[in-house]
Order: C-alpha cells, then sequence, then structure tokens
C-alpha cells in the first residue's frame, strides 16, 4: 500500500513538474522568437519597400483597375531573406538555454516564480515560413485601400530533459499599402494574389 501511494506521489509530482517546466520555456521562447522574428524584419526591410516595389496596377480605358500582378522576383527575396534571418535569429538566440526559477521544480504554479534561477539547457527544433497576403478594404466612394502584409510563422518544438513542447507563433508586419482609384474587380478582392509562401526547415 505504501509502495502505491509512494509510486502516485512521485508520478504525480513528474507530471506537474514537466507541466510547469513546459510552460515556463515556452513563455520563453515565444519571447524570443517575437524577438528573431521582428529583428528579422527590421534587417530584411531596412531598405524600405513601396507597394510598386511589389505590384503593378494596370487600367483599362475607362480608368478602372484592370489587373494587379505580383512581383514573384521581388516578394520571394523578402519572404526567403526574413525566413533565413528568423531561423538564424532563433537558433543563436537560445543557445543559452532559460533561466528556471526553483519554485517551478516543486510543480506547483504558485510557486514557479521563487526562487533563485537555475540554468536548464534546451534544444529548439524551428520551421519558419514567410508568405505575402492582401487584404482589400473600402476607403471611400470608388476607392479601395490595398494592404500587403508579411505573415511569419514559426513552429517550435523545444526539446527538454523534462519533455517536449510545440508550439507556433505568428507575427503579420504591414509591408506596404495603397488606396487604389477606380472600380476593383470583385475577383481580385477574393484572390490570394501572392500564392504560396517561403518555408524554411532547420537542417
Amino acid at each position: 500500500m505504501l509502495a502505491a501511494v509512494l509510486v502516485g506521489a512521485v508520478v504525480f509530482l513528474h507530471v506537474n513538474i514537466t507541466r510547469v517546466l513546459k510552460s515556463i520555456a515556452e513563455a520563453n521562447m515565444r519571447s524570443i522568437t517575437t524577438v528573431a522574428v521582428n529583428d528579422a524584419v527590421f534587417y530584411t526591410l531596412s531598405d524600405s519597400v513601396r507597394y510598386e516595389d511589389l505590384v503593378k496596377v494596370e487600367r483599362n480605358g475607362d480608368g478602372d483597375i484592370g489587373a494587379i500582378t505580383s512581383d514573384p522576383l521581388a516578394i520571394n527575396r523578402i519572404a526567403r531573406d526574413t525566413a533565413y534571418m528568423s531561423q538564424q535569429n532563433l537558433q543563436r538566440m537560445s543557445e543559452d538555454g532559460v533561466e528556471v526559477p526553483l519554485g517551478a521544480f516543486f510543480g506547483i504554479e504558485a510557486w514557479a516564480g521563487f526562487g533563485p534561477k537555475i540554468h536548464m539547457q534546451i534544444i529548439p527544433i524551428s520551421n519558419v515560413e514567410c508568405r505575402f497576403v492582401s487584404k482589400f478594404e473600402q476607403a471611400g466612394i470608388n476607392q479601395t485601400k490595398h494592404s500587403i502584409y508579411l505573415e511569419i510563422v514559426a513552429d517550435i518544438s523545444i526539446i527538454m530533459p523534462s519533455g517536449t513542447s510545440n508550439f507556433a507563433s505568428l507575427t503579420e508586419v504591414l509591408i506596404a499599402e495603397s488606396v487604389l482609384v477606380g472600380k476593383v474587380p470583385e475577383s481580385f478582392l477574393q484572390a490570394d494574389l501572392f500564392g504560396g509562401g517561403y518555408s524554411l526547415a532547420p537542417p
């Protein structure tokens, strides 16, 4: 009977400690991921990008919009460079692991923030995907605001002695926008102007 109680207590503590440690490691990695991605975007877009650099608007004889086409070379370059820099930043910034308060090792969330910090090594595995998205919004009579965003999705797996944690982080950055004057065909408003994205998996 005593052995069963002891085994149950050990299992209970292990489950709770693992849960608390995963929660702390994930919170730290989310913070690191946000900084890593924002730094990558800042570096990639250090030279300002204009709306005209990404898309070309063609009009018909009545002045209405007949076609909106994207520049695949410019788009792929930005997506590729941002994904690469995000990946490099994540690897560099996570090399030192995370600092976990001693209270977390008791498996009680209320104590997780107390006590001296203990260094815990982690092994992050990330897959970064960047893609452009268009958003059209009515801006006035016969006017449409076209906004171009870069979406960066980082899928993170954290390997720790206590277990593995997986999560995804989404960052959306406004790249360029313009107010289009004239009638915009409904097909353009609903279409995926930029197609797929650029994905960079770990080497």
